[in-house]
């Protein structure tokens, strides 16, 4: 039987918007936000718990719900002031008759050093998976007992009715076969006299 996974809504901002979706791990909303970078861990994308916020993306599980973060105006006044680009140098000098160059010639920039590779989260997404996998067969073998409990509830109720009607039936045996013992000493003795 299919595990059914419970979903959660993530969010993150895009440009100048919010971008909501239901998925069932961090790693789904990742792919569904087309990002290879875990957001998460950057403080970027974080788990929603308002209910008003969830309705919509849990409505269309995977696909991305986008909000603005704002009307235009709040958008265009939250950003940064413009400065105005700095006047030219004059470099006209009386001085000499042969101008020298003002700038130095640009040194060939080094190459940056690749950088490391992301680390991997095939362990931790096997763990998760571990975890959930264990925590599914915890709950199915909790379920199976309980119903074997309430099948052992049913037998002994079962017993104790059939255990009663049987010693009731026993008991009106003994009673018959009592006053059918004593009815006959009572001839008996009749007799012998």
């Amino acid at each position: 039987m299919a595990r059914v996974q419970k979903l959660k809504v993530y969010r993150t901002v895009a440009g100048f918007y919010d971008a909501y979706v239901a998925a069932p791990s961090q790693k789904a909303a990742l792919a569904a936000w087309g990002s290879d970078r875990d957001l998460f861990a950057r403080g970027i994308a974080e788990q929603v718990t308002d209910p008003a916020l969830m309705t919509e993306p849990l409505a269309s599980p995977g696909t991305v719900v986008k909000h603005s973060r704002g009307t235009t105006a709040e958008q265009i006044a939250a950003l940064p002031e413009q400065r105005a680009p700095a006047a030219p140098r004059d470099t006209d000098t009386d001085t000499e008759a042969d101008p020298k160059p003002t700038a130095k010639p640009r040194a060939k920039p080094q190459a940056k050093p690749k950088p490391k590779p992301r680390p991997k989260r095939d362990e931790l997404d096997a763990a998760e998976d571990a975890l959930t996998s264990l925590q599914a067969d915890f709950d199915r073998k909790k379920k199976d007992l309980a119903e074997r409990e309430a099948a052992l509830a049913r037998d002994r109720r079962a017993l104790e009715q059939a255990r009663s009607s049987s010693i009731e039936a026993a008991e009106d045996a003994l009673r018959g076969q009592k006053q059918a013992y004593e009815e006959a000493v009572r001839r008996w003795r009749a007799s012998q006299e």
